[in-house]
């Protein structure tokens, strides 16, 4: 036997079945490197285990990069907090970006999408991955000098999972995890017992979940007093409206900031960003949208980071209301848009394409063999004539003012003329588009045809339940088809690699066929930053600082 077959071997007789299958897969050359460790780190294999395995079968690392210097301080422009800040209830980027310097998660997602351990050490799903059990980091302290324990995640959790509370976070734990499904093993274990059994848990507790902060047991609200955590800064000052500063946690339990300090300064638009960047009053910006980038691409004191995302725009066509109750009106919607333009003009070749599914290329999940969809005016000509639409037909297509949308409308609009579709743009701001985001009082959830901006996740559930399920609360295709509805609880709650990328392509077939929505591109997050600023790891979820020099 060689050598690196007999450290394969040996290493697989304490591995389950299912991590087992990971390594099967992995071998028969069905898994590359980066999907191998993301799903091993899914099932809670530690990074150096999982890369030892792959360089036995030939599958170097990657090099890793220099570390930069300590000290000095880093600017950051970012949005406005939308309102007060709270963990549990915050929603928008201007908030989350200040917790996660001073709070953390369970695991947080890396940019290959594996998932790194923090505060907790390790995990582990049952057999049918109905309960996961979480082993804790010890030695840990809040900011208060309270020790960490398994009493503060299971109070997070009931928190963010109670539905009589206003947690932002139940879109994600609702039909998951209740309250009282977070329990206590002991003072460093904990279990979460889920409503049903799902195959990627670990990613609903990590920084994928933005919510998902573990506070201390004793949190009562008030978060901006204190910017309570356990993470490698502690905050100095802050100002409503104006900005915040944090410093260094000289008593972190890990590896220290390097940064003795954080400034951060709050913008209400993009534009001011992007001149604070520009005059150098900031060192880096939160993510921008596609819309302006131009500028800040064609400056050569700047670099623009790019991310691979899954954040998409979903184009929903209400399948209860005619002519989208004929799915092949739906397709030849679908038919009619060049998807090369879209990813190559309005995103300047920065997005990937996308095949009317979240299935998005960054899923190891994703069916890749599936047919690309693409252009075809005579076949989307022919489906409206079949239709009984053949002198076509009119709609209003309803959207909001964000990033590229706009532009997306209208080039949609253009597509849309040639197969004899007359499409009217109706473009809102996005308090009015969204309304109170429930059935019959947003118009994002009532109009027949509208856009919608789906923010990055690491694993594609939200995007295949929420908006896509029969009785999804962000449903607003109105889609309704059961037996989409059971591939999606086959993909949920499948642990090994092989029974989700069965259901994964069983879906992407489904919604190709049926059409209720349409994904055509996936764009890339663009994060700019000064030349002379290094160390900022390239992840989705948002800004990580404490490795961030000023060079």
């Amino acid at each position: 036997m060689p050598k690196h077959f007999r450290t394969i071997d040996t290493a697989r007789r304490n591995l389950t079945a299912i991590e087992n299958s990971a390594i099967d897969e992995l071998l028969a050359g069905r898994l590359g490197r980066r999907d191998f460790l993301r799903h091993g780190s899914l099932l809670g294999l530690s990074l150096p285990f999982l890369g030892g395995i792959a360089s036995a079968v030939g599958l170097g690392a990657p090099q890793a990069r220099a570390e930069g210097k300590p000290g000095g301080t880093v600017r950051a422009g970012v949005a406005t907090p939308g309102g007060a800040i709270d963990p549990v209830t915050y929603y928008d980027s201007g908030s989350y970006q200040l917790v996660f310097q001073t709070a953390e998660f369970l695991c947080i997602t890396q940019p290959d999408l594996t998932l790194k351990p923090v505060l907790a050490e390790s995990w582990s799903p049952n057999e049918d991955g109905s309960v996961w059990t979480f082993k804790l980091r010890k030695g840990v302290k809040f900011h208060n000098g309270e020790d960490f324990r398994a009493d503060d995640v299971v109070a997070t959790f009931d928190r963010l999972a109670d539905p009589s509370g206003s947690s932002n976070a139940l879109s994600v734990f609702k039909g998951l995890l209740s309250k009282g499904g977070t329990r206590k093993v002991d003072d460093h274990t904990v279990a979460f017992h889920l409503d049903a059994p799902n195959g990627s848990f670990p990613y609903s507790v990590s920084i994928d979940n933005y919510n998902a902060v573990i506070l201390p047991a004793s949190y009562k609200g008030d978060y901006e007093k204190t910017f309570e955590g356990t993470g490698p800064f502690r905050l100095e000052s802050y100002t409503p409206k104006v900005g915040a500063t944090f410093i260094r946690n000289p008593d972190y339990w890990g590896e220290k900031a390097l940064p003795d300090r954080l400034e951060f300064k709050f913008y209400g638009d993009v534009q001011p960003r992007i001149l604070a960047l520009q005059a150098g009053e900031v060192d880096l910006l939160d993510a921008v949208p596609l819309d302006v980038s131009q500028v800040v691409l064609n400056n050569p004191d700047i670099t623009v980071l790019r991310v691979a995302s899954t954040a998409h725009r979903q184009l929903h066509m209400r399948c209860d209301m005619a002519p989208f109750t004929d799915k092949r009106v739906r397709q030849a919607l679908a038919l009619c848009i060049d998807r090369s333009k879209l990813v190559d003009g309005l995103c300047r070749g920065m997005a990937a394409t996308g095949n009317d599914s979240p299935f998005a290329p960054a899923f190891p999940a994703t069916d890749k063999s599936v047919p690309q969809r693409t252009q075809d005016i005579a076949k989307a000509k022919q489906l409206l004539e079949a239709a009984g639409l053949g002198s076509g037909f009119d709609m209003t297509l309803t959207t909001l003012r964000y990033s590229d949308i706009p532009g997306y409308a209208q080039l949609f609009q253009n597509f849309a003329k040639e197969i004899g579709a007359r499409i009217a743009l109706n473009i809102e701001d996005q308090d009015k588009y969204y309304g109170k985001a429930v059935f019959g009082q947003s118009d994002w959830l009532d109009s027949p045809l509208g856009i919608t901006d789906y923010a990055h996740r690491s694993v594609p559930n939200v995007f295949l339940k929420s908006p896509l399920v029969s009785d999804g609360p962000w449903n607003a295709a109105h889609f309704k088809n059961s037996t989409y509805d059971g591939m999606v609880t086959s993909y949920l709650k499948a642990l090994d690699i092989g029974a989700q990328q069965s259901a994964a392509s069983d879906i992407q077939k489904l919604l190709l066929d049926e059409t209720p929505v349409i994904f055509s591109y996936f764009p890339d997050l663009l994060v700019p930053v000064r030349k002379n600023v290094s160390g900022l790891p390239p992840i989705a979820a948002g800004l990580l600082l404490d490795r961030v020099s000023i060079g």
